[in-house]
């Protein structure tokens, strides 16, 4: 991504895509990586957190100030966090018992 976006959500799915020239060499084709970890959240999965959220909202499946309930251990809680958040929800995220303690 380059410049600015007017609004952090705009950033999500923005990431830059980057050749490999070295690890490349060899191979008669252009191999390009996409730097994912360059989102907001620093995650492929903010891109399905903005996704669940907006397909939610055009269903009226949540409404200003509604709560989202998701069962998650990693980055897809982190993707809508980060999503509800800036609009206005709240989250309530769940797990299995059996997670580790630094989950």
């Amino acid at each position: 991504m380059t410049g600015s976006v007017p609004h952090v959500l705009d950033a999500i799915g923005q990431t830059p895509l980057v050749r490999l020239n070295q690890m490349a060499a060899h191979v008669p084709a252009n191999i390009y990586v996409k730097l994912e970890y360059l989102n907001p959240g620093g995650s492929t999965k903010d891109r399905i957190g903005l996704n669940i959220i907006n397909q939610a909202e055009a269903a009226g499946l949540i409404q200003p100030g509604g709560t989202i309930v998701e069962a998650t251990s990693g980055n897809t809680g982190m993707g809508l966090a980060l999503v509800a958040a800036v609009r206005g929800y709240k989250c309530i995220f769940v797990m299995p018992d059996k997670m580790s303690e630094e989950k």
